[in-house]
């Protein structure tokens, strides 16, 4: 008598877990459209019996089969950084078999809290909302009942599942690396009004100082700083004392502070180290070339939808934040001091 096959079978066949074979054959979220097509198909092969009601039907139930994304004018314009979270959101979507709907938002919608109508009227399963618009804006996306992922925002008052950076780690490791280089003064630079990342950046920069026995020289803490040529270089110029060292909470005041210093007749890196955050387009055009955490965007859009499909079937369950890592690019920026 032949060996009934289990999913644990079609699992060390594809070498995959055991859940991920649940996942796909009842339908539920947490697999790619491909890797459950890969599971049925080799399920059926192998003789392994599918109840029908069990097989995914590639869209969330009975709704309209369409997620919306949305973002600020501002957001859209940055398409280095969330225009790859965009495209990767976009194929993540047409692989699980649903539409995507995009609509950008000015500021007269969102100091209106003008929802696109297909918000408005319930035309998508789910929402993402990329960066931050407002945190009135966002809950008034949240209050239509529709499920609702923000990617690379959060606050207090907004209760979604969001995605995120694990900025304060991220920091910590860049900060880290400049201090193994031999470096004690270290500078910090961005304007921690603009982003909760940037609050959470300098909460990193702060604990590896405190780990590794440096004391905070507040002096060296710039916390309010304009991402404008002009406002970096004044800054850099003004200083009586100079770090040998700086964090920048981005790539854009990576490449500010580095211009600015050599502008000042200071060497990067041989009398000043400049490290940065994102990885994007400035920190690869810059000469030196910066050393910069790098951020997988890509990964920012697949667990995004992951997240809001899961979200639109578990609509009770607990609020959840992920945290992505971040991975130091060591570059000509950074040397020993």
């Amino acid at each position: 008598m032949a060996k009934k096959v289990s999913m644990q079978d079609i699992a060390d066949a594809l070498n995959i877990s055991k859940n991920s074979v649940s996942q796909a054959l009842s339908g539920k979220p947490g697999v790619s459209e491909a890797t459950r097509r890969l599971v049925e198909k080799t399920a059926q092969e192998m003789g392994y019996s599918v109840r029908k009601s069990s097989v995914s039907a590639g869209v969330v139930g009975s709704g309209t089969g369409s997620i919306g994304l949305i973002a600020s004018d501002y957001a859209f314009s940055l398409k280095s950084f969330f225009g790859e979270i965009y495209l990767s959101v976009e194929k993540e979507v047409t692989e699980r078999g649903m539409n995507l709907l995009i609509q950008s938002i000015n500021t007269v919608a969102r100091d209106n809290l003008v929802l696109p109508s297909f918000i408005a009227e319930g035309k998508v399963d789910g929402v993402l909302i990329l960066s931050h618009i407002s945190t009135e804006y966002s809950n008034a996306v949240i209050a239509t009942g529709i499920p609702t992922v923000i990617i690379d925002h959060h606050h207090p008052l907004i209760q979604a599942d969001a995605i995120l950076t694990n900025n304060r780690f991220g920091a910590y490791t860049a900060v880290k690396h400049l201090i193994e280089l031999g470096h004690r003064n270290i500078a910090y630079v961005g304007n921690v009004r603009l982003s909760p990342s940037y609050q959470e950046r300098l909460e990193g920069y702060r604990l590896a100082l405190q780990e590794h026995g440096i004391e905070l020289n507040e002096e060296f803490v710039f916390s309010d700083v304009l991402e404008d040529d002009q406002d970096v270089t004044r800054l850099v110029q003004g200083l009586d004392v100079q770090p040998s060292a700086w964090f920048c909470v981005n790539d854009g005041f990576g490449f500010f502070v580095r211009s600015a210093l050599q502008q000042h007749g200071i060497a990067v890196p041989g009398e000043a180290s400049v490290c940065s955050f994102d990885n994007g387009m400035l920190s690869r055009l810059s000469t030196p070339k910066i050393t910069t955490m790098n951020i997988d965007l890509e990964l920012y859009g697949r667990k995004a939808v992951e997240q809001l499909t899961w979200r639109m079937h578990y609509k009770d369950e607990p609020i959840i934040e992920l945290l992505l890592p971040a991975e130091l690019i060591v570059r000509e920026s950074t040397a020993k001091r």
